[in-house]
């Protein structure tokens, strides 16, 4: 039997970084994710869900940082019910669509789950 990879996981759960002014928190988490894809550090999974899912339709203030993630072969994934809560559910257009169930299995799955 092989040892597999250690997987790491990106959980977003909203569309900016902490509490606060909203401008400065977007400012922030587009900082983190070009901070993070700048570093060694590979990430296995970005798990989009409530605002996050802003960050993966039509619009995204963070498209491109999500495109070069997608190129060093990170997995995107919007939470469905979010999508349709948002009345975005057409506006995808980056990663796949999950569901709670998927969501719940790769966050076990994985060995690192970070959050900003």
């Amino acid at each position: 039997m092989t040892p597999r990879e250690s997987q790491t996981t990106l959980y977003l759960n909203s569309d900016r970084m902490g509490d606060g002014d909203d401008e400065l928190g977007r400012r922030l988490l587009k900082s983190f994710l070009n901070t993070t894809l700048a570093s060694e550090k590979k990430v296995d999974r970005i798990i989009c869900v409530n605002s996050a899912v802003y960050l993966t339709t039509e619009g995204s203030p963070v498209i491109e940082e999500l495109t070069d993630f997608e190129r060093q072969g990170t997995e995107i994934v919007s939470c469905g019910t979010c999508l349709k809560s948002y009345g975005r559910e057409y506006m995808v257009v980056i990663g796949s669509v999950g569901d709670m169930a998927g969501t719940v299995a790769a966050l076990f799955e994985s060995d690192k789950v970070t959050t900003p």
